[in-house]
């Protein structure tokens, strides 16, 4: 499924109740996660440090922070869609977040998207998307969510 484009509000509505997409597969590496480490200030040892995660955590391998996994979401959520005519796009928040399964170092995710809820508020679409990130290979989504977008279209 390739990225779906939207150039309005009416196309947006026309999805309701139907998936908008899955995106391509990304793949979480130390690299990342040591980076994250770095800027969130979160050193934990089952993140940083692959030693000792090999010997004593039951993942036998360091884990993204899950906050990591879901700061991804501006990524996967672009490589569904490409919205167009919008003067301004808002991130409004999130709801129902459930952390189902850690993403371990290398594991790869994608989101599928699904149109959940969409309101015209004087002019602004309130979107709200369900967002499902699997990892390849895996059962059990690493998570899933319901985000808020506001589109502010021209």
């Amino acid at each position: 499924m390739g990225k779906r484009t939207i150039n309005n509000y009416n196309e947006f509505e026309a999805l309701l109740g139907q998936v908008i997409g899955v995106s391509d597969y990304i793949q979480i590496t130390q690299e990342q996660i040591n980076k994250f480490a770095d800027a969130t200030l979160d050193f934990q040892w089952i993140h940083t440090d692959p030693e000792r995660a090999a010997k004593e955590s039951p993942f036998k391998t360091t884990i993204a922070h899950g906050y990591l996994s879901l700061s991804m979401l501006t990524y996967l959520w672009y490589n569904v869609v490409e919205v167009n005519n919008v003067k301004m796009i808002v991130n409004y928040g999130i709801e129902n977040l459930r952390f189902q399964q850690p993403v371990k170092v290398n594991d790869k995710i994608r989101a599928t998207v699904s149109l959940n809820d969409i309101k015209n508020l004087r002019g602004i679409a309130k979107v709200q998307v369900k967002i499902v990130v699997d990892i390849e290979g895996e059962k059990k989504p690493a998570y899933d969510c319901l985000v808020n977008f506001l589109y502010h279209f021209e």
